[in-house]
């Protein structure tokens, strides 16, 4: 048996080990379940893909579901995760691609073998993959129908343009239709390769039983010869005043998000940032939710959101609101966002904004899902793991004047974009109310 290199690690509530071939394994156990998550993460996504090939991480992504060698039937894949009542299933996103299940954790060592089959032994049928091409095509499709999703994706080539950071994960018809077995294949083997992946373990788990599994499964993984790099982007700098994208929609309501460049999670000031995010939206205290919903009654769903990147990022409002009042809701978005840029956010709404924030994080790690997905992903991030402690150190740190600097970095009237979905054909009215004077 190979010798592995463990990790230094903070006391024992995380644990890391790196496999010789450079797989990293990561555990967090728990007291008092009896579920067993495991996660494995490919740092590769979207942003990787030619842009005729784009879509081909989530065509591949659902792939692997449709057979292997041992389990030659899609339907064993399932079977044998939630025939002990488990759960199943993967994500792609723009810079990774995750496959997951969660089960009783005595069953963690059959599951563990379910996942590593399909990532490693899937024999991709052409049969298969002509059916499931079908199937992407319907949910292209299906987002396209839904104007509420859609807008989300308009207003990411909106900010973007041709960059691959703004194109949608699951691609067109168009490039999903040129995606061919061979290349889907040739994708594959380049880009899982061990140096992409962590494996990650949490709930009722032993991190010497996951160390075990991994080396059983992936210690003869090798390196491919040409990983596949993504795309670096940047902020277009012809941009010089706000743009609007209109998608003419014969809709019963108008979707819009308004949008601007923003932070990488590779800097520190990603704790402002989603400080930020939570002033603007976590919550029905937040004063998205009680300035555009409780007090002009404009919107039923309104909510912001920042998606960091490795070299970029992006703030996103969106809102849902009446056709006649539209213009309305923009005008009072724009306004949260020019008083966030002028006046500092006073102390006692920023403090009781960090309590929020502290409070959602630990509750969102008492579940064995939650807590694999928390190391997993920083550990394929960042490369490193932060304890909650650490995190809420970061939080509790962030000043107003930070608050307030980074604000007036963002919101800036020539970075403004907006996309809207609706019955409307001029642009102009729309680009007159992106004004933060």
């Amino acid at each position: 048996m190979s010798t592995l290199v463990p990790a230094p690690t903070s006391p024992k509530l995380y644990e890391k080990t790196t496999l010789p071939n450079g797989v990293r394994v990561v555990t967090g156990p728990m007291t008092g379940v009896r579920s067993a998550s495991l996660i494995f993460y490919y740092g590769v996504g979207s942003r990787y893909e030619r842009p005729d090939v784009a879509g081909v991480s989530h065509f591949l992504e659902h792939m692997l579901f449709k057979g292997t060698e041992r389990r030659p039937d899609p339907m064993l894949i399932s079977q044998e995760v939630e025939g002990v009542g488990g759960v199943l299933n993967a994500a792609t996103g723009r810079e990774s691609t995750s496959y997951w299940c969660k089960v009783p954790s005595t069953h963690l060592a059959a599951s563990f073998d379910v996942l590593a089959d399909i990532v490693r032994n899937s024999v991709i049928d052409q049969g298969e993959l002509d059916k499931e091409r079908s199937v992407i095509f319907e949910e292209i499709r299906s987002i396209n129908d839904a104007p509420e999703d859609l807008v989300h994706e308009v207003i990411d080539e909106v900010v973007w343009g041709d960059q691959a950071v703004g194109r949608a994960i699951a691609g067109s018809e168009e490039t999903v239709g040129n995606v061919t077995r061979d290349g889907m294949i040739d994708y594959w083997r380049r880009n899982y390769g061990p140096d992409r992946l962590v494996v990650a373990a949490g709930g009722d788990v032993r991190h010497e039983e996951v160390v075990a599994l991994t080396e059983r499964y992936f210690g003869d993984l090798a390196p491919p010869a040409a990983p596949d790099e993504f795309d670096v982007a940047a902020p277009d700098p012809a941009q010089d005043g706000p743009r609007v994208r209109l998608v003419e929609r014969d809709t019963e309501q108008a979707h819009l998000c308004l949008a601007m460049p923003a932070l990488s999670y590779q800097t520190e000031r990603r704790y402002v940032q989603s400080t930020i995010e939570a002033v603007l939206s976590s919550g029905m205290s937040s004063r998205l939710f009680q300035e555009i919903r409780e007090k002009r009654g404009l919107v039923y769903s309104v909510y912001g959101y920042f998606r960091p990147y490795a070299d970029v990022g992006q703030g996103v409002i969106y809102a849902g609101t009446d056709l006649e009042r539209v213009e309305e809701t923009i005008g009072a978005v724009v306004e949260e966002l020019r008083k966030l840029r002028d006046e500092p956010v006073p102390e006692d709404e920023l403090r009781r904004t960090k309590e929020l924030r502290k409070g959602r994080l630990l509750m969102g790690l008492e579940d064995s899902r939650s807590v694999a997905s928390w190391i997993g992903s920083q550990e394929l991030t960042y490369g490193e793991i932060k304890t909650p402690e650490e995190v809420m150190e970061k939080i509790e740190a962030v000043t107003v004047d930070e608050v307030h600097a980074l604000a007036q970095e963002l919101f800036r009237e020539d970075r403004l974009n907006l996309a809207v979905i609706g019955p409307y054909g001029d642009p102009q009215p729309f680009a007159d109310l992106l004004r933060l004077p």
